[in-house]
């Protein structure tokens, strides 16, 4: 089989299920990946001494300034291929193997998605950069960040004092690739055209992006059916993004919200996107309860029984048998219908993203693109579903009120992210000597 191996967890280490890596293929041929890793379109540096994040800072004299890469700056040992040009032997304790972790789980999410669209995806900083700069920031960056010309993961500090780092959760990664790829496909928004609905909008395509990548692991799949029999309401590792403990997570797929509960305003992103991701993520369900009637696999009645107690508190207690026993009579047919709601949703969001622009995005022209991919791709095979998951949400029925605190250092979408440089990359203003000494020697 072409293409070159590298082991990844397909989602957090300290998840019971996940703690072994498994062996995956990126689409580079093998002997084409150098050390780092590193090939024409991006590479990981493990930096010594590097004092901050890229992005917009002050130095030691007060002067701000946009710290771009390249990084200049000593590094550590790079993860290196084996004679062949795979990277599956590095052991997992070893730090190259973050490495080499990081730059496999941004191929692969690119590779994934590249699929769905049908070509490569260009990176939106290629006047500039031709790599993207993949970032181990092992102690002064509690976050991951996605930026011009550079993606950087930190680490996540657990309750109970453990270290986390984000390069080996899959979930955080693709989720900022996905950042990326929004950048890319729809395009980076002037200020003055951003409504506050883009900035949800990215959030949620950032989580979608990560949950279908995470549904090409078999290992995902496997414990997703295994531990919901098709029921995939219930919690579980795809309807929980980003999750930093065993019993922590960032936000849910399968959430209440709708835009109703932001009409008087909102104050985080990553909340606003929740009522875009559940609506995406009942069409996918929807769908998936569609492919198993189709196989046969699950009666129309109890689909309708499902779509009716959706909402209702009783739910799981109801509709969990059904699933139970038409699961244990082919767990195949389940994994194939689940597997083609996958790569439905996979494809409608790579052909609605391409349509969308980012000048004045609201939520109504994500359900409208939807609409207009459905008649394109099926003749509006899922019509029905989008409508009735579209409505539930309020979306295009309601609208988003103004931002009620200001911005944050838990926005993404502050400078660090946004900023592109009218001409090319540089600082606001020439460094003295000085203060371009003091930066060689790590010292800003």
């Amino acid at each position: 089989m072409a293409g070159t191996r590298f082991r990844l967890f397909a989602q957090a280490p300290f998840l019971e299920p996940f703690r072994d890596a498994e062996t995956i293929r990126v689409s580079s041929p093998s002997g084409t990946i150098g050390p780092g890793p590193s090939d024409a379109r991006m590479y990981v540096i493990d930096p010594i001494g590097k004092p901050i994040p890229y992005g917009e800072a002050e130095n030691r004299f007060g002067s701000p300034f946009f710290l771009l890469p390249p990084w200049r700056g000593p590094v550590f040992p790079p993860a290196m291929p084996d004679a062949d040009g795979h990277f599956d032997h590095i052991p997992v304790e070893s730090p190259e193997f973050e490495a080499a972790h990081l730059f496999a789980a941004v191929r692969w999410t690119l590779d994934i998605w590249e699929a769905y669209f049908g070509h490569r995806i260009e990176w939106h900083f290629a006047r500039d950069f031709d790599r993207l700069e993949l970032v181990l920031e092992r102690g002064v960056l509690e976050n991951a960040y996605m930026g011009y010309g550079f993606l950087e993961t930190g680490f996540h500090r657990a309750s109970n004092g453990d270290i986390h780092p984000f390069s080996l959760n899959f979930d955080i990664v693709a989720h900022e690739v996905g950042h990326c790829i929004i950048y890319s496909i729809v395009g980076v928004p002037d200020p003055q055209t951003a409504r506050a609905e883009y900035f949800g909008f990215h959030e949620s395509a950032a989580d979608l992006t990560a949950l279908i990548a995470a549904l090409h692991f078999d290992s995902v799949i496997d414990d997703l059916l295994g531990s919901t029999r098709g029921n995939l309401y219930a919690l579980n590792v795809v309807n929980r993004f980003a999750e930093l403990t065993g019993n922590e997570q960032m936000r849910l797929a399968a959430n209440p919200l709708t835009l109703l509960d932001f009409a008087a305003g909102w104050r985080d992103e990553h909340d606003l996107a929740q009522p875009l991701t559940g609506a995406i993520f009942d069409m996918f369900v929807d769908i998936f309860h569609e492919e198993l009637v189709e196989r046969g696999l699950f009666s129309a009645s109890s689909e309708d029984l499902s779509d009716r107690l959706e909402d209702h508190p009783g739910y799981h207690r109801v509709i969990q048998p059904v699933f139970d026993e038409t699961f244990a009579a082919d767990p195949d047919g389940f994994r194939e219908a689940l597997v083609a709601a996958r790569d439905v949703i996979g494809t409608y969001l790579a052909e609605s993203w391409r349509l969308l622009s980012p000048h004045h995005l609201g939520y109504d022209d994500v359900g409208q693109t939807l609409f207009a991919v459905d008649r394109m791709l099926t003749g509006g095979r899922y019509r029905r579903i989008i409508d009735v998951n579209l409505r539930r949400r309020a979306i295009g029925m309601a609208r988003v009120g103004p931002r009620l605190k200001p911005s944050g250092p838990d926005n993404h979408f502050d400078l660090r992210r946004l900023f592109v440089p009218v001409q090319r990359p540089c600082c606001r203003r020439r460094l003295s000597y000085r203060e371009r000494f003091e930066m060689a020697r790590g010292r800003l």
